[in-house]
């Protein structure tokens, strides 16, 4: 009796989904989740900055579930990876906030529709964990960044310290914008 072998399939890992210029010489990273309120206002200000430094920056957001806190926020980072296979990672992102508390399973499948996401098996990989491992690298990767609270966020992978405010993030976009500059390589004349 032949055996029917197992469809292997690569999975979109959170390190690899942005928005914003793929070739940007800045990089903002968050680490947050969908049920903190402070999250929530974070990303309010990311469109504000998206918009400011349209072309300049891209923007990759990072699960760090605080799961004693929030029961619900490892699920809801498991469905926006989900999303994300079916390249509707920001449509489900932005949901997932504006739903905050409300992000039960049967809610999670309703969003991924209102997102576009087409996939028979979004409520079983849901279920399944299937993306529990991406949401647990993620917060490892957090952890061992130093991420503590959240929201965190990075510049090129430098910390910003204070509240996470359009002003406060801008500086330091401004400041990797500034030293991107100067180590742009120098044209030879011929």
């Amino acid at each position: 009796m032949a055996m029917k072998q197992k469809e292997v399939v690569e999975v979109i890992p959170p390190k690899d989904v942005f928005v914003g210029s793929k070739d940007a010489a800045v990089t903002l990273v968050e680490f947050g989740e969908y049920e903190n309120e402070d999250c929530a206002k974070a990303n309010e200000v990311v469109k504000k900055l998206l918009e400011e430094f349209d072309g300049k920056i891209r923007f990759q957001f990072r699960h760090f579930p605080l799961t004693k806190i929030h029961q619900r926020s490892m699920k809801a980072a498991e469905s926006a990876i989900a999303a994300a296979q079916s390249g509707k990672f920001w449509e489900m992102h932005n949901l997932l906030f504006h739903n905050r508390r409300a992000l039960g399973t049967t809610s999670l499948k309703l969003y991924s529709k209102e997102a576009g996401v087409e996939n028979k098996h979004f409520l079983d990989d849901l279920i399944n964990s299937t993306y529990g491992w991406q949401v647990r690298n993620d917060f490892q990767e957090g952890v061992n960044k130093g991420v503590k609270e959240i929201p965190a966020f990075f510049v090129n992978g430098e910390i910003v310290v204070g509240k996470p405010t359009f002003e406060n993030i801008s500086k330091d976009i401004e400041s990797a914008l500034k030293k991107s500059k100067k180590k742009a390589p120098v044209k030879q004349r011929a």
